[in-house]
């Protein structure tokens, strides 16, 4: 287990692991400012459904950006979605979510550190005409994708005419991951709740087996391993005199809600520090099926986040004064949207004394947007979803079949 005991792991608090700085920084306002380096930016494309973000695409993204200087990302649109695959849970608005305009509203896929730009709408399939576009209008050098194969409807590979023009590089699918399998544990969990729940007191050994490996590509196969924890970690902790802004909570199924909820937080002070509730808390809480992720997948997802620079996996419920002073904790904040306000019998306010220490601020969620709500979409729709889901299980089942060893991070 990677969560410590009682504050959980922080990721540079306890280690200091460093990064190379990049040579270029980014400010909200879009605009890069060049240090020393002179040679040509390069400048690489990536495109991608991005329905129910995870730290798979994260991922993927880190790796795109690690092929060049410049990250563009294509998010496809809903037409070419369910054209291609199937309704999206999360329609473009909130895949997408803001414009670059005064407020600076960036969730989702340009919340992400590692994308420099969004291109909105994009085709399912690399055209003829849309790579000239990007060849020419955005100056893209390469066009990146996974080890995975992207087939369209009628069998033809999306990338072929990025590969025919010399100008396509392969990075690593993240295994133990994958919008399907997510929405798949979401409809697991709903086949539970309408045959009553846990009954297994009243199956055979032999129903026993069989109800076991029809559940298990429903249980999460990520294998976390440090080298990836390090991978999307900022390599630093807060400076001396920073204002250390806290917040925490389960961030399950990683939404926009809680990309503006942290973009809000990190505006009171230098260094945001998040705590990720164990799964423990999260299910005691909430109940089953939560949390549809892992804390270890749960804390990926929100350290790719940009405006996050430190995370605690498996923070407590409580936030006590020893926690405060061990981490230099300025400020404790909480939004209005939260799935875990109820208290259990008998237990006291988590909140108790950063409140007496008048260091607690309530922010108002900028959406309402919640776990909940994600998975209710799932559920309403489930039909539609466990046939594209049918679809994408079997295509993912001949990918494994077939898989090879692909060198990557």
């Amino acid at each position: 287990m990677l969560t410590a005991a009682l504050l959980g792991l922080s990721t540079t608090y306890f280690g200091g692991v460093g990064l190379f700085p990049l040579p270029y920084v980014w400010l909200d306002s879009g605009v890069f400012h060049k240090k020393k380096c002179e040679k040509k930016r390069i400048r690489v494309y990536m495109d991608g459904c991005f329905d129910l973000m995870h730290y798979g695409h994260a991922n993927a993204l880190r790796q795109a950006k690690a092929l060049g200087d410049e990250l563009v990302v294509g998010v496809v649109s809903d037409e070419e979605i369910i054209a291609n695959k199937g309704p999206p849970v999360l329609p473009m608005e909130e895949r997408l979510e803001g414009c670059i305009h005064d407020t600076a509203r960036l969730a989702l896929v340009s919340g992400l550190k590692w994308v420099d730009q969004v291109i909105a709408n994009a085709p399912y399939a690399i055209t003829e005409q849309f790579m000239n576009s990007l060849f020419n209008e955005h100056k893209i050098d390469y066009i990146i994708h996974g080890d995975d194969p992207c087939l369209l409807p009628d069998g033809s590979d999306a990338y072929a005419l990025a590969k025919k023009a010399g100008r396509y590089k392969q990075i690593k699918r993240t295994e133990g991951v994958s919008s399907t399998d997510i929405v798949g544990r979401i409809l697991s969990s709903l086949k539970d709740t309408e045959g009553g729940g846990d009954n297994t007191s009243t199956l055979s050994n032999g129903d026993l087996s069989e109800r076991h490996q029809s559940q298990r590509g429903q249980i999460s196969q990520f294998l976390p391993t440090s080298q990836r924890i390090v991978q999307f970690s900022n390599g630093k902790g807060p400076g001396p005199n920073a204002r250390v802004v806290y917040i925490d909570g389960a961030f399950d199924l990683f939404h926009a809600g809680h990309v503006e909820i942290l973009k809000k937080a990190k505006q009171l002070g230098d260094f945001l520090l998040v705590g990720i509730h164990t799964d423990h808390i999260v299910r005691e809480h909430r109940g089953m099926p939560y949390p549809v992720m892992h804390v270890h997948e749960r804390s990926l997802s929100v350290l790719a986040c940009r405006f996050v620079d430190e995370v605690i996996i498996g923070a407590p419920w409580e936030i006590t004064k020893d926690m405060i002073t061990t981490f230099n904790i300025s400020i404790v904040v909480h939004g209005t949207v939260a799935e875990s306000n109820t208290l259990l019998p008998g237990e006291t306010d988590p909140y108790a004394v950063p409140k007496r220490m008048g260091i607690f601020r309530v922010l108002e969620s900028p959406k309402s947007l919640t776990t909940s709500s994600v998975a209710q979409r799932i559920v309403s729709n489930h039909e539609a979803y466990m046939k594209r889901n049918a679809k994408k299980t079997e295509s993912e089942k001949k990918y494994y079949e077939e898989k090879t060893y692909v060198a990557g991070e």
